[in-house]
């Protein structure tokens, strides 16, 4: 079976019905207050369905955002380690989206014995594919077009000046602070932007906590270009899933902040981190 145009078939269509959505997303608020738009749940069914003969063999399953997961599966993936995961985020950026900006993208992972091994995600408005197809990993202008600019992704190590840019989240900056001198910081809002577009030299790194469907697409991707995922307080690089990395009880949510960065600038970006003590003080590494 052609993994690879699964994924192509489903990104592809799923990025038309966003744009399609766009103007009119209807977005409304989950119980845990982020933002879920009728996009985010078309496109969650339309995953359904294009991986529906492939979730039907033995040893596939679906991690999916807005499917809901319960401690059970959980607890399967790794008591059986389910040989392919499958993890969709149908609109990863979902308050950019809702918003109309054009910062969003679509995504979708496939993990092999718990490690990363395949991967798309597209940003339609932006007309960019990331991709990687288990061996190699490309980028790819005005997808989905006859322009199509495809170009194969090598390792990147971008030396850090003041032109570097870092991407952090909005949970980054209640835990930690950053030394500006150098290296300036961005908040694009989407973990698919902090972790494809340092993949093809746009940023040295990124930091993020989050769900699995948030980091399982671009995951071989980023790998493809020599970064990596590293814990940030101990540097230990993510090769593979492991139960206790996520939160207890808390299916697929990452229990630390992990580093994306090249191994080279890994300690160079760890020093410019500042973490909050429990008396609200700031304490260097």
């Amino acid at each position: 079976m052609d993994f690879v145009e699964i994924m192509r078939r489903f990104v592809k269509e799923a990025g038309k019905m966003a744009v399609a959505f766009r103007e009119d997303s209807r977005p409304s608020l989950k119980p845990d207050r982020s933002v879920v738009t009728r996009a985010d749940k078309a496109i969650s069914d339309l995953a359904q369905e294009h991986l529906v003969t492939t979730l039907a063999r033995p040893g596939h399953i679906l991690i999916e955002e807005e499917a809901g997961q319960t401690e059970d599966v959980f607890q399967r993936v790794f008591a059986e380690e389910t040989p392919y995961v499958w993890s969709v985020d149908p609109i990863d950026g979902t308050r950019n989206y809702a918003n109309q900006l054009p910062h969003f993208g679509i995504s979708i992972g496939l993990l092999k014995d718990l490690s990363p091994f395949m991967g798309m995600v597209y940003f339609p408005v932006l007309n960019e594919l990331f991709l990687c197809d288990g061996q190699e990993a490309y980028f790819v202008r005005e997808a989905f077009t006859p322009a199509e600019k495809i170009r194969k992704i090598t390792p990147v190590d971008q030396e850090i000046s003041h032109q570097s840019i870092f991407f952090t989240m909005d949970t980054f900056w209640r835990d930690y602070q950053w030394d500006h001198k150098d290296c300036h910081v961005n908040k694009m809002g989407a973990a698919v932007i902090d972790l494809c577009w340092p993949a093809v030299g746009r940023g040295c790194g990124a930091i993020l906590r989050a769900f699995l469907w948030d980091f399982a697409g671009p995951w071989p991707i980023l790998k493809a270009a020599g970064l990596d995922l590293r814990a940030l307080d101990t540097g230990r690089r993510l090769d593979r899933l492991r139960q206790d990395i996520f939160v207890p009880q808390r299916p697929w949510r990452l229990k630390d902040y992990y580093l994306v960065s090249s191994e080279r600038n890994f300690p160079v970006l760890q020093r410019k981190i500042t973490a909050r003590t429990d008396n609200g003080e700031w304490a260097k590494r």
